[in-house]
């Protein structure tokens, strides 16, 4: 099999290589005979965001017998890609290559319109822009990695690991993505999706907001039933009006901000405490460990002994 991988100036060397070395790692343990090919636009050395030159890179031309054509990356500013790529995107698709994204990647397979009607995932940083700009597309934060036999795209950065090492398991095995896997010294596989890394800071707010007191207030007493009633109580508003200001300021309701703010101080709690599972979620107000962990695995995907083991790692 013959991967295609497209490269340009400002790529970074992490984004090039995760294709690379998961698709060269069936080759070299004797799983299959796999193949991965470097092109740019037009075949000249590509600049690599970390100021490295990459040559011996091919012409567009060795995309046109290739199974999959990858586009492993793309710039961060999202910017659209040019007529020459979607026209190829397009061609390659047509004569039955998978056209595969990962990361920002998707964008230039998006502004080619192979993923209209599609349910696709991003950088969760992306996830905004690229809805903006194709809202003939689905964006699925809950997942690491989409395959659509023909068309495929992935999360953010590292969980290119992830979508490559599926790629392996689809047309392999999961015999051999496990070798694999093993062999690189990875997950073979990994649960969730990237909401449990995106970050949902306050909107900030001016001094005159007169729900401003109001959040200030909650966030100090979390662990405190917070109904809507109460809440509109300490704004001395009617529940009916508050709740009408309240979405107009914030774009969301009271529970639905409450529970999210809530969501917020565990996943804090997690990364920076050793407290046992039941105190945060008394900390957090959530009424039980059952509860907590309910709304956690529902809005994270994973669970917070999980998260806790995961980002513990990380620090």
């Amino acid at each position: 099999m013959k991967i295609a991988i497209f490269a340009f100036d400002g790529i970074t060397m992490f984004h090039l290589s995760v294709p690379q070395m998961v698709f060269d790692e069936v080759t070299r343990l004797g799983l299959a005979d796999w193949q991965t090919v470097i092109f740019s636009s037009d075949g000249t050395p590509v600049r690599t965001a970390e100021g490295y030159d990459i040559s011996g890179v091919g012409t567009p031309h060795v995309a046109s017998d290739a199974d999959i054509v990858l586009i492993p990356s793309w710039h961060d500013d999202g910017r659209p890609a040019g007529s020459a790529l979607q026209e190829l995107l397009v061609r390659e698709h047509a004569r039955g290559a998978t056209v595969a994204g990962l990361c920002l990647g998707t964008f230039p397979i998006a502004d080619a319109g192979l993923l209209t009607d599609r349910r696709v995932v991003t950088h969760w940083r992306a996830f905004d822009l690229l809805a903006d700009r194709h809202s003939d597309l689905r964006v699925d934060e809950s997942v690491l990695y989409i395959d659509d036999d023909d068309v495929f795209t992935s999360a953010g950065t590292a969980s290119g690991l992830d979508a490559c090492l599926h790629l392996v398991r689809a047309r392999l095995g999961a015999s051999a993505a496990n070798e694999v896997a093993r062999s690189l010294v990875i997950a073979p596989h990994r649960d969730g999706g990237q909401a449990q890394y995106i970050q949902r800071p306050l909107p900030g707010r001016t001094g005159d907001d007169p729900i401003a007191k109001i959040l200030t207030w909650a966030l100090e007493r979390l662990d405190e039933p917070l109904p809507v009633e109460r809440l509109a109580r300490e704004a001395h508003m009617s529940s009916r009006s508050f709740v009408r200001l309240f979405k107009d300021s914030t774009g969301t309701t009271p529970a639905v901000w409450v529970r999210t703010r809530r969501l917020d101080e565990a996943r804090r709690l997690l990364e920076t405490t050793d407290h046992p599972i039941d105190r945060i979620a008394a900390d957090c107000g959530f009424g039980s460990a059952t509860t907590f962990r309910q709304n956690f695995a529902e809005a994270f995907l994973t669970t917070p002994t999980d998260y806790r083991r995961r980002f513990d790692a990380l620090t």
